[in-house]
């Protein structure tokens, strides 16, 4: 099925493009969510009217995503946490968790679905944690789990 994207979408394309995907990845994901629509003749005569419109709007919120990534970027979080016997923590410190203490120093445009924790942080350490703005615009954060 071809589908016009309405806006950026990770390993797919950018607004205003006319990308073929399967026909269950447009029902399910795509054309509920508002992220596209069928490329009908008569979306394909609106997207070349909507297009100048689209770009703008999309690089508006590049713009937006990059200046947030770049206060982001020096942000470190420190975690203190009890820890067993041999250094594994009581719990785990999960995307939520680092959410919560961004939304603390005052970044709360950063939800808990941006953050690319792909499982909870379990050892003491220091980790890099990415934290996806927008396509293209991924900071990363230090996060220091530390024993309490």
């Amino acid at each position: 099925m071809e589908v016009i994207l309405r806006a950026a979408v990770d390993n797919l394309g950018e607004p205003g493009e006319i990308v073929k995907v399967s026909n269950g990845y447009a029902r399910n994901f795509l054309l509920p969510r508002g992220v596209a629509y069928e490329a009908t003749p008569g979306n394909r005569k609106r997207i070349a009217q909507e297009r100048a419109r689209l770009e703008a709007a999309e690089q508006a919120r590049r713009g937006a995503a990059q200046a947030i990534a770049t206060k982001l970027e020096p942000v470190q979080l420190t975690f203190s946490v009890r820890v067993g016997d041999e250094g594994k923590l009581f719990g785990s410190v999960t995307a939520a968790d680092i959410a919560n203490q961004l939304h603390a120093q005052g970044f709360g445009e950063v939800e808990k679905r941006m953050i690319e924790l792909h499982e909870p942080i379990k050892a003491l350490g220091v980790y890099k944690v990415p934290v996806r703005l927008h396509a293209g615009v991924h900071p990363e954060i230090k996060v220091w789990v530390i024993k309490a």
